[in-house]
């Protein structure tokens, strides 16, 4: 089963499908359109959500970083004068060292996320959309600006006028991407930001046609009209779409399960049921859902 994942949304789904399937059955591919490089190290927000999330260490109070991780670095490089558009953990921090120092050298993100993989001893694969570099940026009344200055710097208090993703036409889905494309039967679209988390990875070249010829799960991140959690709402207006579960089918495109939740006011065809995954007891009734879906084919 092939997952593709955004940052929060999910990585909770995540918790889930790897008690319900064995491990060894699910392969994620992760959004990096948000990566960004902080004081000499790339860090991938949601590639590291996923990867901590499965490795059993994610901070599920915020859903980003280590859980009880240390600050010293953060504190001692900021009191330097450095900006740090992100508050990273020290252990975070020694990952995206990793990460850099492999990239830096003429390895791909892919090779570092594959070392990450490995060493955490996380049986399910996990693979970058893309090796190339691709950002999320925000139009606001105060100039562009990337979206991890957007949400975090700013705490996502400017008006959106527009968003766009720079290097996306360059862009090539990574080579373990496409391999699990070719691999898997079925695809799951996981409860993430529709315009920001998802969005990136079906525009890259290819994507859509390869996952049309699949048996396709959608699970949507609105509650009702609204969304679980994020800006995903205020998103989908600033690209001209309602932030309704009509509006996220138009974004993903057809599938053949969409799942909403039971307030939801979608009119078409889909099923109705409790998408809220707060707990791993929800995560897991929900992953049941899906893989029954799955397992009945186009």
């Amino acid at each position: 089963m092939l997952i593709l994942s955004g940052g929060t949304g999910t990585p909770k789904l995540l918790r889930g499908l790897a008690r319900v399937l064995d491990p060894e059955e699910i392969t994620v591919v992760v959004n990096t359109a948000e990566d960004i490089w902080v004081s000499g190290n790339l860090v991938s927000p949601d590639l590291d959500t996923v990867i901590y999330t499965l490795a059993g260490l994610i901070d599920e109070e915020r859903w980003w970083g280590i859980r009880g991780d240390s600050f010293i670095t953060h504190t001692r490089l900021s009191g330097l004068g450095v900006r740090e558009r992100l508050a990273i953990g020290d252990a975070d921090r020694a990952f995206h060292i990793l990460r850099s120092d492999l990239i830096r050298r003429g390895g791909t993100l892919s090779d570092a996320t594959e070392m990450m993989r490995e060493a955490l001893g996380i049986r399910s694969r996990i693979f970058p959309m893309s090796d190339d570099s691709v950002s999320t940026i925000i139009k606001t009344p105060l100039g562009d600006m990337h979206f991890q200055e957007f949400w975090v710097e700013r705490r996502g208090e400017p008006e959106v006028l527009g968003i766009r993703f720079e290097g996306i036409d360059d862009a090539r889905p990574s080579s373990g991407f496409l391999e699990a494309l070719r691999k898997e039967d079925t695809v799951v679209i996981g409860p993430s930001n529709p315009v920001t988390s998802i969005g990136p990875i079906l525009s890259l070249k290819g994507v859509r046609d390869l996952i049309a010829e699949k048996t396709t799960v959608a699970v949507s991140p609105l509650d009702g009209d609204r969304p679980f959690s994020g800006p995903a709402a205020r998103f989908m207006r600033a690209v001209g779409i309602e932030p309704s579960d009509e509006g996220v089918i138009s974004i993903l495109g057809g599938v053949d399960h969409f799942m909403v939740s039971r307030s939801s006011s979608y009119p078409g065809r889909c099923i109705r049921t409790d998408t809220r995954i707060d707990s791993i007891d929800e995560s897991v009734r929900l992953a049941k859902e899906i893989v029954k879906l799955a397992g009945g084919g186009k």
